[in-house]
């Protein structure tokens, strides 16, 4: 290849690691803000996205009101009490709560030693295991890059200990929620 072919061969990769990413953000906030526009079937552009933010800071905003507070709490209370419901509406609900909530989680980024040469970033979901019996241990929340998924490992039978009296439905919803749900003891 010629100095000039190198040349122009460069710039493009440049350009295109510049112009790709800022293409890939605008159509995404692009999708995102058409989305939530026509949530709504309202013909003025923009006017679906303005209503949905303004019905959600309206049940916020009623959420907060000491007559109404006791409504919110009763629909939750009716949520629990669905087996399926249940294990989804808590664990978006402590996932949410997590970032935008009173109880924000994901504040205490770390670095988790996994072998000798092998450490993974993570956040300390929560620091007192004891209602489990396990006060030597922290939940470390370690993401995947660009997805909502998990790990999942094949352990030695030696290495795998039974939480007795644990909850599954309470151990579940930790899990999926990342480790922000609370634990209860466990039965003795």
């Amino acid at each position: 290849m010629s100095f000039t072919s190198k040349r122009i061969a460069n710039y493009f990769f440049k350009g295109l690691l510049f112009v790709a990413p800022l293409a890939l953000t605008v159509y995404i906030i692009y999708y995102i803000v058409q989305f939530l526009d026509n949530l709504l079937p309202v013909p003025v552009p923009g006017l679906g996205i303005l209503i949905v933010f303004g019905l959600i800071t309206f049940i916020g905003y009623l959420a907060n009101i000491f007559i109404t507070r006791p409504i919110f709490e009763l629909v939750e209370r009716w949520l629990f009490r669905i087996p399926l419901v249940n294990i989804l509406y808590t664990s978006i609900k402590d996932l949410m709560s997590a970032f935008v909530g009173d109880k924000k989680k994901f504040n205490t980024p770390v670095i988790v030693k996994l072998s000798e040469h092998v450490s993974r970033l993570g956040f300390i979901t929560q620091e007192d295991l004891s209602m489990i019996d396990e006060e030597d241990l922290v939940a470390v929340y370690l993401p995947h890059s660009y997805n909502f998924s998990g790990n999942c490992f094949l352990a030695p039978r030696e290495n795998v200990r039974i939480l007795k009296g644990a909850n599954s439905t309470e151990v579940m919803k930790f899990i999926v929620s990342g480790g922000v749900s609370e634990l209860s003891q466990p039965k003795k």
